[in-house]
């Protein structure tokens, strides 16, 4: 209950604000697991991917977002902690695993970070497709585009036609997921 009131809050907000263009949501299944994954390129991604849908996603975020005054909203908005420090993770595995197995929406973002350098992204994290492979879980890739001016348009937000991560080569499912998302940004897929 706390989680919808406050994604109508984070909607007024990005449409009173930043006015954002979606466009592809038709690609995100309205039921059933599914992992939404794209590029990060502010602190505010999450409000806009949160705002783009109606089911409830549960997010992976730095645990040092868990601290006051953070903690409360980070717990209402159902978002995973993450220790970035540690080379594997297993709370937030097993978080995320129990939130797919439960039919629910996890996001991610693969580059692990907001990419502040001139490359279009930046190298992907395997947990989204270790995840997807995990569960059974198609990957709905996004893009994020444009800048986050306040009132003025231009920030766009792209969601792709989900992918099924079926190669047990896990790096090659990587690497391809993460070509669709640098094609996109380049133009190159419509």
């Amino acid at each position: 209950m706390i989680y919808k009131i406050l994604r109508c809050a984070i909607v007024l907000f990005m449409n009173l604000v930043y006015r954002p263009t979606i466009e592809g949501k038709e690609n995100i299944p309205l039921q059933g697991s599914v992992i939404l994954a794209g590029n990060h390129t502010d602190y505010l991604d999450w409000f806009l991917v949160v705002s783009s849908t109606k089911r409830t996603v549960h997010f992976l975020g730095k645990h040092t977002l868990f601290k006051w005054p953070l903690k409360s909203l980070m717990r209402a908005m159902h978002v995973i902690p993450v220790d970035r420090t540690k080379a594997k993770n297993d709370q937030a595995l097993t978080a995320s695993e129990r939130v797919l197995k439960n039919g629910e929406a996890l996001g991610i973002f693969p580059e692990g970070t907001i990419n502040r350098t001139s490359n279009e992204i930046l190298p992907f994290k395997m947990g989204a497709v270790y995840l997807s492979k995990k569960t059974n879980s198609p990957i709905v890739p996004f893009v994020i585009t444009g800048k986050y001016r306040c009132f003025k348009r231009g920030l766009k937000l792209t969601f792709l036609e989900p992918i099924e991560v079926i190669d047990e080569h896990l790096q090659n499912e990587n690497e391809s997921f993460m070509a669709k998302i640098k094609r996109k940004l380049e133009g190159k897929i419509e």
